[in-house]
């Protein structure tokens, strides 16, 4: 998942003040290390002075058969528990390496400061309900007629598809004056919609002075008649976090509700007819789907989709 947009807020002045930890993970992959050489001679030794003490007396009991069979049975595994060795501290020069935890760990840190609110539902319909209703520019439009208060699609800005999906940028309008949306956002704004893969999709909506909010879609099927849908949403607006997180938790129930009617009639239809590529609709709203049916819709994909995620 790419939360692409926050516009390199992970600055090396950020990266300065994360605290030095190269050289304690470096000493922790050390320690493991030498854990493990250390216990191989121990193993040998224990295994051995069994070995002597049980043929002492030319005889072996059931019990000492045993244990040698216990304390060989410990030293293989011993071996298999060998730790791995992390491709940082090999393949990269230690002032690269450090570089690289840095960073990281500037981006896990600052992404949690960025998260916003997470939402986890599980809905009676089919999955492929949910991602024809994401992909489909039109619902803006329709089905959220009431929250987004009469928003409008202008036109498709840019189109982009990738080897696992594909993004859209359109332009949205706020028509009336007294929309409450205008409170996050201009009048006109370019939206980015992103396929990331089969269970992923990003909406990435600009607000004042180059803030963003993001919301991550990832719906899973768990049968033919069930999905699991999971919202989380990023943002940089610089609100009081718990007012904000207040707002979005109201907006995100107000939009799922808005969306059962809908999902309801989709899964009512024969809605597979509509992953068949020779009758996706080849309007510009609809790119992303028919992208979406080009890579996993047309030949049975949508099946062998359910049966990836329960093998996973």
């Amino acid at each position: 998942m790419s939360i692409h947009c926050f516009n390199n807020k992970l600055s090396v002045k950020q990266d300065r003040n994360i605290p030095n930890i190269v050289e304690i993970a470096l000493f922790i992959d050390q320690i493991k290390s030498s854990i493990w050489l250390f216990g191989i001679p121990s193993w040998l030794f224990g295994i051995t002075d069994r070995s002597i003490a049980a043929l002492v007396d030319g005889y072996l009991s059931p019990i000492e058969i045993f244990q040698l069979f216990t304390a060989f049975f410990f030293f293989v595994s011993w071996l298999y528990l060998k730790p791995e060795e992390s491709f940082n501290s090999n393949d990269l020069e230690p002032s690269q390496y450090q570089e690289y935890l840095d960073r990281t760990q500037a981006n896990k840190l600052q992404l949690k400061k960025l998260h916003m609110i997470s939402q986890e539902y599980i809905l009676p319909f089919p999955y492929i309900c949910q991602i024809y209703h994401l992909l489909n520019l039109k619902h803006l439009e329709t089905i959220h007629r009431f929250s987004l208060n009469n928003l409008k699609i202008l036109s498709i800005s840019q189109f982009q598809p990738t080897n696992v999906g594909g993004r859209i940028t359109f332009q949205t309008i706020l028509d009336s004056s007294a929309n409450p949306l205008r409170i996050w956002r201009q009048p006109i704004v370019e939206v980015d919609l992103i396929l990331h893969t089969p269970y992923a999709v990003e909406l990435s909506i600009p607000v004042y002075n180059n803030k963003r909010i993001i919301v991550i879609f990832h719906a899973f099927p768990l049968n033919d008649s069930e999905h699991q849908l999971f919202i989380d949403i990023y943002s940089d607006l610089e609100w009081p976090k718990p007012l904000l997180q207040i707002i979005l938790h109201f907006a995100s129930c107000l939009t799922l509700f808005e969306d059962l009617r809908y999902l309801r009639a989709l899964a009512d239809k024969n809605i597979e007819r509509l992953f068949n590529l020779s009758r996706t609709s080849n309007h510009e709203s609809a790119l992303l789907f028919k992208r979406f049916v080009e890579l996993y819709g047309s030949s049975g994909e949508t099946t062998k989709l359910l049966e990836r995620r329960k093998e996973s």
